[in-house]
């Protein structure tokens, strides 16, 4: 493991806090410019969130995606996808081999201006950064802990019965962890969906509370539907296709939207929510909260299953085609898209847990950013940090990692190195 940084009196150029991929691709680019910086990282190992992941998850992201700066994959399976374990010792070998100064076991819990003349003497520029290891002096900070730092929970969970075991998917390994009985999962995003043929897979009665996340397909026109994305972020702006670039969003809250309902299981594989329900699983709306005891769900099943069906063909596929064309691409026609009209039984608005023997619930309702250490207003509305390409309104305080922060894939290994060059260039030219 790399040895941190030392300096006289805790003082350093630059403080990256993180060591996920954001972190360590930022310390990339920070070496090769030659500039004295020190990451923090709070859990005792590295690997970053994907240590959070449950035993069988596999990256959603097939293999040539995994394009951290100086380390491309080269392996004999560029179209498959990783299992979590070896995502995480891909990330230990590259802090290694890049001689990343991480100090691990060290949780920040205060950055602010180092104003005072005490805070200044000595000091290479403006922030105190206080750890759960001591307190640092540094000129730059970077804000690289990342968006899945603080799972949300809706607030009625508290009125559900003692007896049920709740565990946020942040937190769920693997169904032995779960009492015998049926489980609801609630969330519709990647990881909503994966835990639930997790679940189906140990043999588990299964109800399935939907979101609003899109359906897409795994593979589309003869390539990953990532591979598309991926080309769209890195080159459509140069064929005048904006539409995944942070400045054409409709709005600050649409960083935060759920990203398409697929699986790096067992190859990769489109995740459909009327296939699930036709497998055994009950299908409920959007949970809503508690009466009387029961679980409410919207009653809208009919229409959200067509909207999460609907959503690929009207905003994504356009968008792929148009790019496909404009670059010349000879790439096979789409295929038309299937009709499905199965629906369940029963609307399955209401739910009884005790009456169906559900003893567990599963919150995959996301997560909230987590920037409560900082004491610098630079926040937005929605806890975002106001910034431009990563740098931020205050002098000196950066972020990478985040989602859109230059581009949809902002915070996917694939185009994570690239604002975090960004960055580091910003940073060596002070």
């Amino acid at each position: 493991m790399p040895s941190p940084v030392e300096g006289p009196d805790n003082v350093v150029d630059t403080m990256v806090i993180g060591a996920g991929q954001a972190g360590l691709a930022t310390s990339y680019w920070l070496s090769r410019a030659g500039v004295e910086h020190l990451l923090l990282e709070q859990r005792p190992e590295l690997g970053g969130a994907w240590q959070d992941r449950w035993d069988s998850f596999y990256l959603n992201t097939p293999n040539f995606a995994f394009l951290l700066p100086g380390q491309t994959y080269d392996g004999p399976e560029p179209d498959a996808f990783l299992h979590r374990d070896a995502v995480i010792e891909l990330f230990r070998d590259y802090a290694d081999r890049i001689a990343a100064p991480v100090q691990l076991g060290t949780e920040v819990t205060r950055v602010a201006r180092a104003d005072s003349a005490a805070d200044l003497a000595g000091a290479k520029g403006g922030f105190a950064v206080q750890t759960s290891q001591g307190e640092w002096l540094a000129r730059n900070a970077v804000l690289a802990n990342g968006a899945y730092q603080r799972p949300r929970i809706p607030a009625s969970a508290a009125k559900l019965p003692r007896h049920i075991r709740q565990l946020h998917s942040h937190d769920y390994r693997n169904p032995a962890q779960l009492p015998d009985g049926a489980v609801l999962v609630v969330g519709t995003g990647q990881s909503g969906g994966q835990i639930t043929e997790d679940l189906l897979a140990a043999g588990r009665q299964v109800h399935l509370s939907m979101s609003a996340c899109p359906e897409a397909p795994r593979r589309y026109r003869g390539q990953d539907t990532f591979y598309w994305l991926l080309q769209v972020n890195l080159h459509g702006p140069g064929y005048g296709i904006n539409g995944l670039q942070r400045e054409q969003l409709p709005s600050p809250a649409a960083r935060f939207l759920c990203n398409p309902l697929i699986s790096g299981n067992d190859g990769g594989h489109s995740i459909h929510l009327r296939e699930l329900g036709r497998r055994g699983v009950r299908l409920h709306g959007h949970f809503e909260g508690t009466d009387d005891g029961a679980l409410v769900f919207s009653d809208d099943l009919p229409e959200r299953l067509a909207l999460v069906e609907s959503a690929f063909g009207q905003r994504m596929k356009p968008m792929l085609d148009t790019y496909i064309a404009a670059a010349g691409i000879d790439a096979p026609a789409a295929e038309a898209a299937t009709a499905d009209g199965w629906l369940p039984a029963e609307s399955g608005a209401r739910l009884n847990l005790d009456a169906e023997g559900v003893t567990s619930v599963i919150w995959a309702t996301g997560y909230g950013l987590d920037f409560s250490f900082l004491e610098i207003p630079v926040l937005d509305a929605w806890n975002y940090p106001r910034h431009t390409r990563g740098v931020t309104e205050v002098p000196g305080l950066y972020t990478v990692g985040l989602p859109w922060l230059t581009r949809h894939a902002s915070s996917t290994v694939a185009l994570v190195g690239a604002d975090a060059e960004y960055v580091a260039g910003h940073i060596a030219a002070r």
